[in-house]
């Protein structure tokens, strides 16, 4: 059974590899390990070692500290769900013009009827 913190840390690697569009096998080239490994470290399965947490922040450049943000929050941290949603943040911060931004936010709110 893995540790509620292993397994917060696991998502958060999982969350950020999606929304910078990488593969496990890439993240893991990255880390010089094998993908299998950063499967286990996604699932919480296996803890992952600072030296290597620090290997796998910097090649999703982020910090250290990203990934243990939220673990004591009353509110969890929104996160994509999948990676449809990853790639929706994506790319719509890949969009140059707020203006576009703004469309494109206008055309989510529509599509659903949201008015927030």
């Amino acid at each position: 059974m893995s540790h509620p913190t292993d397994t917060h840390v696991g998502k958060r690697i999982r969350h950020q590899r999606w929304l910078a569009g990488l593969t496990q096998q890439q993240l893991a080239d990255a880390c010089g390990i094998k993908f299998q490994q950063i499967q286990k470290y996604e699932t919480g399965a296996n803890r992952v070692a600072a030296s290597r947490l620090k290997e796998i922040a910097d090649a999703l450049n982020v910090s250290i500290a990203f990934f243990f943000e939220g673990l004591d929050a009353e509110t969890p941290t929104l996160e994509p769900e999948n990676q449809v949603e990853a790639a929706l943040i994506r790319l719509f911060r890949q969009i140059p013009s707020s203006g576009a931004r703004q469309n494109v936010l206008r055309l989510a709110r529509d599509l659903t009827g949201a008015t927030t």
